[in-house]
């Protein structure tokens, strides 16, 4: 059964102090919004909410709110702030769902598996996208994604292309996009900007080194005729 939020209509003024009083009676300030009815200013447990977010599904749970004088509700949560210093959470946005129709959502990528680049090289696995966004029903929306990445070589990269696809979802990154790649020592210690500006200046030098080489013959040729011409003949 989905985890049902039994929420509490805030009323008077929305402000900083109104906020704060709320969590000091141990509750957090939220507003639930979304098709089907007006946007509604609520407070609610932060055990529960937190219990929510930690859950396998996290931020992607389905749940009910129920809310004194409103209609329950499907909801998720679609974003939440904390407090820096002690990691308390201090506010929560919630979106009501309709079951039949279809939502972006981002879901973590889990990588399973040791790359053959990591054990037989010496690689590094880099995960450059840790989440995919994805549209679906609300039904159909998973956990996470697991990709196994023990075949990954070194230099060898994992794209969007290579997660598992189905026709109930479909992912709204570009297909070429790196979610992965088996990386060396170097190439890790190094950022982005100084190995895509090593690639240049590699390629360059390479491009223009025979370009070199073809005009520096003539030039040398020339330069030892002209010292031939000039030197005295030897004495008989």
């Amino acid at each position: 059964m989905p985890e049902v939020v039994v929420a509490k209509p805030r009323e008077g003024k929305f402000n900083k102090n109104a906020a704060r009083r709320v969590r000091v009676a141990g509750k957090i300030p939220a507003v639930l919004y979304g098709p089907g009815a007006n946007p509604v200013a609520i407070e609610v447990d932060p055990k529960q909410i937190s219990r929510i977010l930690f859950s396998e599904t996290g931020h992607n749970t389905i749940f009910d709110v129920e809310v004194a004088g409103h209609a329950a509700a499907k909801a998720m949560i679609v974003d939440w702030q904390r407090e820096p210093i002690k990691d308390m959470l201090i506010h929560i946005d919630l979106k009501r769902i309709v079951l039949d129709k279809a939502l972006r959502v981002k879901v973590r990528v889990k990588l399973l598996g040791i790359p053959i680049g990591v054990k037989a090289s010496g690689g590094i696995l880099d995960q450059v996208l840790r989440e995919v966004e994805i549209e679906c029903l609300p039904a159909d929306i998973p956990s996470h994604i697991d990709v196994d990445v023990s075949n990954l070589e070194m230099h060898g990269v994992l794209r969007v292309s290579d997660l598992p696809h189905s026709d109930k979802i479909e992912y709204l990154n570009s297909e070429d996009a790196t979610v992965a790649h088996v990386v060396s020592i170097r190439e890790e210690a190094a950022t982005p900007a100084e190995v895509d500006a090593a690639a240049a200046a590699a390629a360059a030098a390479t491009t223009a080194e025979p370009e070199v080489a073809k005009k520096g013959k003539p030039e040398d040729a020339a330069k030892t005729a002209d010292a031939a011409a000039k030197k005295p003949a030897a004495k008989k």
